[in-house]
């Protein structure tokens, strides 16, 4: 895609400064600039930069005023950090905005969608699926029986939504996720041996949540695995079966949550941390990468270690683990004294 300087100040409300017609087609940092690239200049230290860029546009603040000569053609923005994220999300919306139905694909007879679809090649549509309104599935997708999905989602190539999940809108799967999967659900007998338990629930992800690639939801025993309303999850994470997971809850790559815990709103989670089944942990919690959680967490606790315990206090405690080898030397050089 072929954007002019004109073009990008109309978008941005912004003021062109040198060539309005200069044209990009792609975006860069602005250390890494090229002729036909795009970038932009928001933190102060990297203003040595614009005056080598061999970018063709630079977004600026509007305050910005070169101290020497510059071949870049400047767009003025109120804030340009805000401006060039604006950007990103039209060129995003641009670049996604495919539709049209690719051969070979299989929509069932009972299936329905809505307009301005868009179903990728070698992708699967099963009995009574229902698909919302710009709705964009690309290829080698498939989407199970029962499964709807709301207005405005995307499922990148590669991902599968197994039967009787329900998906909201504006949700974002990427690729190689996996939504509905058996949970880990197993008996022994008096053998040693298991018997596996139907797993006949669902997966419900709520509105605005994305989903990155390789990340896998388990579908519940009985009733359902909630994603509420704006969670962001990492790649590569694990949610287990009747897990609930607040508003707004962000969690990193890598991160596990067995089965039946509910995590609540507005939680950071970081990346590598697991999470015990069958817990509760409260709202604006934040868990430090690499920890472990085994009991009930209050709202508003800052926690980090395995298993994990008070933020602060497991700082106070490092600076004594760090020094261990000195203690530990001083004791001995006590003893020896002593005797």
């Amino acid at each position: 895609m072929k954007f002019t300087a004109a073009q990008i100040a109309g978008i941005l409300e912004g003021t062109v400064v040198g060539n309005p017609e200069a044209a990009v087609t792609k975006l860069a940092k602005i250390e890494e600039g090229v002729s036909g690239s795009l970038t932009f200049l928001a933190n102060p230290k990297y203003t040595p930069y614009i005056y080598n860029t061999q970018a063709s546009i630079t977004i600026v603040n509007s305050d910005f005023e070169p101290e020497n000569d510059i071949e870049t053609t400047l767009i003025k923005v109120e804030d340009a950090y805000k401006s060039f994220s604006k950007l990103l999300e039209y060129y995003n919306q641009v670049k996604l905005n495919k539709t049209g139905i690719e051969q070979p694909s299989y929509i069932s007879d009972t299936a329905t969608y809505g307009e301005q679809l868009y179903l990728g090649a070698f992708s699967y549509l099963g009995d009574n699926v229902v698909l919302g309104n710009n709705v964009k599935i690309y290829p080698n997708v498939y989407i199970g029986d029962n499964v709807t999905i709301g207005d405005n989602c995307v499922v990148f190539a590669g991902a599968k939504i197994y039967s009787e999940s329900v998906i909201g809108h504006t949700v974002y799967i990427h690729s190689g996720a996996i939504v509905g999967a058996d949970g880990f659900g197993f008996t022994p007998n008096e053998n040693g041996e298991y018997s596996k338990v139907p797993q006949t629930g669902n997966v419900i992800i709520e509105d605005h949540v994305d989903i990155g690639a390789g990340t896998t939801i388990d579908r519940a025993t009985l009733g359902s695995t909630i994603i509420r309303k704006g969670v962001k999850l990492d790649n590569q994470i694990q949610i287990a079966h009747n897990v609930e997971i607040g508003e707004h809850t962000a969690i990193a790559a890598q991160s596990g949550v067995a089965g039946s815990t509910k995590i609540g709103k507005h939680c950071l989670i970081g990346g590598q941390v697991g999470i015990a089944g069958h817990i509760t942990i409260g709202d604006r919690v934040r868990i430090q990468a690499q920890s472990g959680i085994g009991r009930n967490i209050k709202d508003d606790e800052v926690l980090q270690g395995s298993p994990a315990f008070n933020y602060g206090e497991w700082n106070r405690s490092y600076v004594h683990f760090k020094n261990l080898p000195k203690l530990v030397k001083k004791v001995n050089q006590l003893e020896k004294k002593s005797k």
